[in-house]
């Protein structure tokens, strides 16, 4: 619920700004962070409503939108702000993202081609914001820091250490692996780190508004060197960029941003790499903290694409000469642990479809959902109520009394045809559901068989969940 103080701080604010009284306050899925964004509308216009109790992020935030907005830099305009209300107002760049974008268009699990030219404009557009968008530029708003310093870059691999490689397991020598985190540190402040780096450059903070792209979320932005935010767009996990449109891009970017200022190509790309294997190790930290600590699924789910990109980086890429870290991240690829989170994941669950249909946590939204119903069902009959598709007498009754042997065969053959696809493309998950009326009896036994048939079949890691039952405790 939206707190009364804060929509009439921001309807005055809006109020203030169109001359129009606000008509609607909508307030705004949460992202990553605390602020609450809200949608006003007035008769004719509309603005983004931002309440945070941070100050120092309010500041930033606002003094850089100012800068780069005098710079013509694509970013929101600002409309008002009163920071003893810790709130403020924004250009509406509506609800399309580049990541949004990209999603949609990619439903063949291709990269569609159509997308290209909007990366090309964000690198335009962030070379444009590194250099001319630094001059001048009040360093001082910067908050936490200033620069992305040594202590940044220990910070991120430090991320890595504890909330990735501990959590999987993986053996390390700590002291040693330190020494080779600040040895890596050293090489990557060598060179020009005068430039303004947006910290967080990826397509989910790309607005696509009039055809154009606008940046989002720079108030975490510091003092570094060119390639971060280059490396933090082209690598994005989940955006899983074709590695030769990887490189298309970078040539792309290196042209662009030597208009601005002088780019040695080649001491810049093997930086590039560098400043490439950091943003992955501190994105798997992420991960690890967000999925494997907090039990989040979605980021359980991107690890696979991260640990994809660590393994081209460290097959391909010329690294720096750092031997305890890539013999650490050598052994954490070969653990058997961490081997499943880059196999096909198939996810199958059973479901009552008095509850709706699960929801696919991988963010892919295909695969099977089949519906149990029209199979005879054990749970009209007295004796079986209070059993599952796990016990014995229901599963006698499923393959005596009904046809399910015939309905799982088919199952069998179309979701096999989907996984042999899967493998020989590299996919990483498959959502499989079972829904029947009360997700107790037929589509337990049905999700259940499938799981043993895959896994006698294929090489792949089966994840069962029974959504009814294991919400009930396996209790009816």
């Amino acid at each position: 619920m939206t707190n009364p103080n804060v929509s009439s701080a921001l309807s005055a604010l809006f109020e203030q700004w169109a001359h129009e009284p606000v008509q609607q306050i909508e307030r705004l899925p949460l992202s990553g962070s605390n602020r609450q964004y809200f949608r006003l509308h007035s008769l004719n216009k509309t603005a983004i409503g931002v309440y945070n109790v941070d100050v120092k992020e309010n500041e930033a935030f606002l003094g850089f939108s100012h800068h780069f907005a005098e710079q013509n830099i694509r970013v929101p305009e600002i409309y008002g702000e009163d920071l003893s209300e810790n709130i403020y107002l924004q250009q509406d760049l509506g609800d399309e993202t580049l990541f949004k974008r990209l999603q949609a268009a990619r439903a063949a699990h291709t990269f569609p081609d159509a997308i290209i030219p909007y990366y090309k404009k964000s690198l335009t557009q962030l070379a444009l914001l590194q250099t001319k968008g630094s001059e001048n530029l009040d360093y001082g708003l910067c908050h936490p820091k200033a620069d992305f310093d040594r202590q940044s870059i220990i910070w991120d691999l430090n991320y890595f250490k504890y909330y990735f490689l501990k959590l999987v397991d993986a053996p390390f020598n700590e002291q040693d692996l330190e020494a080779d985190f600040h040895r890596f540190a050293d090489s990557l402040l060598e060179g020009e780190n005068d430039y303004f780096v947006f910290r967080d450059f990826q397509s989910r903070n790309i607005m696509l508004h009039d055809n154009e792209v606008y940046f989002i979320d720079y108030q975490g932005g510091r003092k570094g060197a060119l390639q971060y935010d280059v490396v933090s767009l082209l690598w994005q996990a989940r955006a899983d960029l074709p590695y030769e449109l990887r490189e298309e891009l970078l040539n792309f970017y290196i042209k662009t941003a030597s208009q601005y200022t002088p780019i040695n190509e080649k001491a810049f790309t093997e930086k590039y790499y560098a400043f490439a294997l950091v943003r992955c190790l501190q994105v798997l930290g992420a991960y690890g903290f967000r999925g494997l600590y907090e039990r989040k699924q979605h980021f359980i789910t991107s690890i696979p694409f991260a640990l994809r990109n660590l393994t081209w980086l460290l097959e391909h890429a010329p690294l720096p000469d750092l031997p305890v870290l890539r013999n650490t991240l050598d052994s954490m690829l070969a653990l058997k642990k961490v081997r499943t989170f880059t196999m096909l994941t198939i996810s199958i669950k059973s479901f009552s479809y008095m509850r709706g249909i699960p929801e696919d946590p991988s963010g892919n939204g295909g695969g099977f959902v089949f519906d149990c119903r029209a199979i005879h069902n054990p749970g009209r009959y007295e004796p079986y109520k209070k059993l599952t598709g796990r016990d014995q007498p229901v599963i006698d009754f499923l393959l005596e009394k009904s046809d399910i042997q015939q309905f799982l065969k088919h199952v069998f053959s179309m979701v096999d045809s989907s996984v042999e696809m899967y493998l020989s493309r590299n996919f990483t998950h498959l959502a499989v559901n079972f829904g029947c009326t009360g997700g107790q009896h037929r589509s337990v036994y049905s999700a259940d068989s499938l799981a043993k048939h895959l896994q006698e079949k294929y090489d792949v890691n089966v994840v069962v969940e029974h959504v009814e039952q294991e919400q009930k405790n396996w209790i009816n």
